[in-house]
């Protein structure tokens, strides 16, 4: 046995425990804690990980560890939860049994035994209801009085399915006594490593807390050797291994634990790691190689069938390498573990490139002779590794191949995606022989070659591995794979195949390098014409349909795609593809008019999909159902819809549908006057986000918000994410005419009102998609802000009637039916004759009265602006015209400053001074009660002989003349010689008229001018 290496005491760390215990005590009280720890190899995170499972389970915890295993394609997905919840099965029982609430079946994936994993059903395999399953299970093993602490280690190691399933559970944990410590190597991290992008979301996480362990100190390295060897160190000792050690635990055990022979050593790592092999038996080092070889833990039954040594030799070897504390027992004691991945990595860079493939082959055989020595859930993937690093290609495709069947049953599909590229890497270095008596193609949706029977062929192996791409996301690589099918298709043998694949690359998400599906869509219509009724013909015309709703407005032709695809999909008797299409045509109905029939519809599909766990038709359902009730001017419906789609999300573990949700909700709030509320489910859709139209739509309300705060910097950089970061002619309409609002108003700003006007000619040049009235409705009102707000600036006044008459040609087919579209219409009529001069109060009276029940506070705040100001401009002197003004001022003020507008509480605070209302900037206190309406009356243009209003700002005759003169845009020299004054007298004036109008410049003044009819149209020099 050799001497004690290990410290009996547990050194330093204080802080480090203490933030582990306050995070287990917020969990006792109910709140989920997330703690994360990170350090560099051997500086002791498996330690103190274990120092706190032992306290908490002192203190009534249940305890569970699970560790990631070093992968590369042979990856087991879900390692450590497969491995912590074997533990939490036999320490509980029937207690988690119960706990699994009926989701046996899903949870079988990560725990075989549990239940039947059953076939795969729907469109698609969907693991998001794996996820939940297992959140839900944890929270419900987590009591008060038994909190639950769950620790996954190495996540440096960790698969893509383990980081995404850890992921969820961060965010979907909501109320639970449950504390989920994970550990990861930070030496290990490269740039490019997949762990850093994970960590780095977590900071956003407000229960998630990381601890970084530092090495130790010199005084803790002193304290570590006197534990390990019972007396205090010589100081040159001690000082000397603190130097080698670098204050790293693990080194310093090594170094000391045999000064004698470590100190003349090399300083090198690996030659520190192996000089205690070099000085064990050979016996020991060989079954040491071995047990490397075997991958980061081998169970004894499967060693027993590799080493090559009698048992009772292999049981001394095992022995002395315990006792020298180089292998551990793993935690279900069936096998052994390195006590270091360090020692492990040294061993294995140790071995000639032909003993480890040697050994490997050992083991591959080994395992086929005792299939039953390692569990089932990681037997294909294990042996496909053995054969695969043994460099037989023969054996290593058919277990490659096998195991990438179970990564797909169990919802692994980055796993199973690398083990399908690791396939098409062996396939042409295998016979025809060996390809001929592989197995059939696997399950995949809708594709033409399943089920056929016969071994898959290479176009089999690339639909397998496309679709994989696909369901992990990895559309580059998806699009390459699909690529290299289409090259070996024969589109004339083989149209459905061939079709297959240009439906799956329609589907791709269209990220910065990717079209928008249309053009491969309509290639896959096209080999499916004239063919026999069959499943691809069907979801290909379904998705045509459903493609169709975004883009020109509602006809006949998108009910008749519709009602073909709804046909096809019953004859060929999918009832998914049934829904689908169902739902296209409900959604349809709703937004031409049949509103009631097509709500109905919508729910009645909606409970039949959620009814039918059709996860992969849920997502659309939920967002599309919360969308066209807010198109048809139901927003109050949106956010219920929206609402129930969050509960059904989290039910199901929907984050990206999540995401489109979020930015739907955003939308519906920014609307109602809830900024607040507007801008956290911005930040929710962004965090959520897995594909780029709901980042991007997102973004553009983003950027809508920050408008309306008066925020233009943040507004341009939001406008500029949305260009750079994605492929706007592809994004959806409704995105596409919001993003041309943003643009319209920030050229407005600029003083660029061509600009503006070219922006709304092309938003608007191919008609009026449907499902967008909200964001038509929105880019009316802006375009038409756009033009009374610069109403008398020469440089605007030029093509003004042309731009009119373009808003009002664009706006004539925008719905009305609904009560929000008819006040918002209402409020846009009425803005436009007041960019001609052509408005009235008695106008604004009306698009006031419109507005007040819709629950608009923006708008109704801006009519009410416009309507006050057009009362002082026809009776400005008139003391109940004045108290009226200031009514609509105190209201419009209290909702501007109440939302955040701060663009629109200057306009206010400036009519106010400039109409000299108060003495104060902010208007006086009104009653509650708003001012009755007067009958509108039709408002005829200002005919050239009207004389000028009365003026509420104080002008003396002169500066009224001075206006009209800079109305027209005249320099001083120009007034000067005009009026017959000095320039000088004339830059006074000036000045006296832009400090009594409250504005900043000659341009506004005349804009203003115009405006209130500050002048006649027959002023001086006309």
């Amino acid at each position: 046995m050799d001497s004690q290496r290990i410290s009996p005491v547990f050194i330093g760390r204080e802080a480090e425990r203490s933030v582990l215990a306050a995070g287990l005590e917020r969990a006792v009280a109910g709140e989920p804690q997330i703690v994360v720890v990170g350090g560099e190899a051997g500086v002791g995170k498996t330690r103190l990980v274990e120092e706190f499972l032992a306290a908490a389970r002192e203190d009534g915890a249940v305890t569970a560890v699970g560790g990631c295993v070093e992968q590369g394609a042979d990856g087991l997905p879900f390692a450590p939860f497969t491995t912590l919840l074997r533990a939490l099965h036999r320490r509980l029982g029937g207690e988690l049994i119960e706990a699994a609430g009926g989701r046996e079946t899903e949870l079988a994936r990560l725990l075989p035994g549990l239940g039947d994993t059953g076939p795969a059903t729907g469109p698609e395999p969907d693991r998001t209801r794996l996820f939940e399953a297992t959140a839900r299970l944890l929270e419900r093993l987590a009591r008060a009085d038994r909190p639950l602490v769950v620790a996954v280690e190495d996540l440096h190691w960790s698969d893509r399915s383990t980081r995404e399933l850890l992921g969820y559970l961060f965010r979907s944990l909501q109320h639970s006594h449950l504390l989920l410590v994970a550990t990861y190597r930070a030496d290990d991290l490269h740039r490019r490593h997949p762990l850093r992008p994970f960590l780095a979301g977590l900071d956003r996480l407000r229960t998630v807390r990381r601890l970084d362990l530092a090495r130790f100190t010199e005084r803790e390295v002193i304290a570590q050797m006197t534990a390990i060897t019972g007396a205090v160190p010589e100081p040159a000792l001690a000082r000397s291994v603190y130097e080698r050690s670098e204050g790293n635990p693990f080194f310093v055990e090594e170094l000391t634990a045999d000064g004698a022979t470590v100190r003349g050593m090399s300083p090198s790592l690996r030659d520190l790691l192996l000089v205690r092999l070099e000085s064990l038996p050979d016996e020991t080092q060989e079954v040491l190689r071995t047990v490397a070889a075997g991958g980061p833990f081998v169970e004894h039954a499967l060693l027993a069938e590799t080493a090559d040594c009698a048992e009772g030799e292999l049981l001394a070897a095992l022995r002395t390498a315990v006792g020298a504390h180089l292998l551990v027992p793993t935690p279900d004691g069936d096998g052994y573990t390195f006590r270091h991945a360090l020692t492990r990595e040294a061993v294995l860079d140790d071995l000639l490139p032909g003993e480890r493939a040697q050994l490997s082959l050992r083991y591959a055989r080994g395992l086929e002779r005792a299939p039953h020595a390692v569990p089932e859930d990681q037997r294909a993937a294990r042996l496909a590794g053995y054969w695969y690093h043994a460099g037989v290609r023969e054996q290593a495709l058919p277990a490659v191949l096998e195991a990438a069947v179970h990564a797909r049953r169990r919802y692994a599909f980055a796993e199973q995606l690398g083990l399908l590229e690791r396939a098409l890497e062996l396939w042409d270095a295998v016979s025809p022989a060996v390809r001929a008596g592989l197995r059939p193609v696997d399950y995949i949706w809708v594709y033409p070659g399943t089920g056929r029977g016969g071994a898959l062929d290479h176009v089999d192996l690339l639909a397998e591995a496309t679709m994989a791409a696909l369901l992990a996301e990895s559309y580059d690589r998806a699009l390459a794979i699909s690529r290299r099918a289409l090259r070996r298709l024969d589109e004339r043998r083989e149209p459905l195949r061939t079709a297959w694949f240009w439906l799956q690359r329609s589907r791709m998400d269209n990220g910065p390098s990717r079209s928008d599906g249309r053009a491969e869509l309509h290639r896959a219509m096209e080999l499916v014409r004239g063919l026999p009724p069959s499943v691809v013909h069907a979801q290909v015309l379904a998705l045509n349909a459903a493609r169709q709703t975004s883009g020109e407005p509602v006809g006949p032709q998108m009910f008749e795609a519709a009602e073909r695809a709804l046909s096809m999909a019953r004859l060929v008797e999918v009832e998914s593809i049934e829904l689908y299409a169902r739902f296209t045509l409900a959604c349809l109905h709703a937004e031409a008019g049949s509103t009631e029939d097509g709500v109905a519809e919508m729910g009645r599909v909606l409970q039949r999909v959620v009814d039918r766990g059709e996860v992969s038709l849920l997502g659309r359902c939920l967002v599309n159902s919360a969308v066209t009730l807010g198109e048809i001017g139901r927003p109050d419906a949106s956010l219920e819809a929206t609402e129930r789609g969050f509960a059904l999300a989290d039910r199901f573990g929907l984050e990206d549908t999540k995401a489109w949700l979020a930015a739907n909700r955003a939308a519906v709030l920014l609307l109602r006057g809830d900024w607040a509320g507007c801008a956290a489910s911005v930040r929710l859709a962004r965090e959520r986000a897995r594909s780029d139209t709901p980042q991007a739509a997102a973004t553009v309300l983003a950027a809508q918000l920050a408008l309306l705060r008066g925020e233009v910097p943040a507004a341009r950089a939001a406008l500029a994410a949305v260009r750079d970061g994605f492929r706007t002619p592809e994004l959806r309409s409704d995105f596409l005419i919001a993003l041309s609002r943003v643009e319209l108003e920030l050229a407005v700003h600029d003083g660029d009102i061509r600009l503006a006007r070219e922006l709304f000619r092309v938003a608007t040049a191919n008609g009026l998609p449907p499902f967008t009235a909200s964001s038509l409705w929105g880019l009316f009102d802006a375009a038409a802000r756009a033009e009374s707000g610069t109403r008398g600036l020469p440089a605007a006044d030029a093509g003004r009637a042309q731009a009119v008459a373009a808003i009002r040609e664009a706006m004539a087919p925008a719905p009305r039916r609904a009560p929000l579209w008819a006040g918002l219409g209402r409020l846009v009529d009425v803005e436009l004759l007041r960019a001609e001069g052509r408005d009235s109060a008695a106008r604004w009276a009306e698009a006031v009265a419109g507005l007040e029940p819709l629950g608009l506070p923006y708008h109704l705040a801006q009519a009410r602006v416009s309507w006050a100001e057009a009362l002082l401009a026809e009776d400005g002197a008139a003391a109940d015209v004045r108290e009226r003004a200031v009514r609509l001022l105190v209201l419009a003020r209290t909702a501007a400053e109440g939302l955040g507008a701060a663009p629109l509480t200057a306009r206010i605070d400036q009519l106010a001074a400039r109409a000299r209302l108060t003495g104060e900037r902010r208007p006086v206190a009104a009653p509650a009660a708003l001012p009755p309406a007067e009958p509108a009356e039709p408002a005829e243009p200002a005919g050239p002989d009207d004389a000028a209003p009365a003026d509420p700002f104080g002008l003396t005759p002169r500066e009224r003349e001075v206006l009209a003169l800079v109305a027209e845009g005249r320099s001083n020299r120009q007034i000067a010689e005009r009026l017959f004054i000095s320039p000088k007298t004339a830059s006074v004036h000036v000045s006296n008229i832009l400090a009594k109008l409250s504005v900043t410049g000659r341009g506004e003044a005349a804009a203003l001018a115009h405006r209130l009819r500050l002048v006649p149209t027959g002023a001086p020099g006309r």
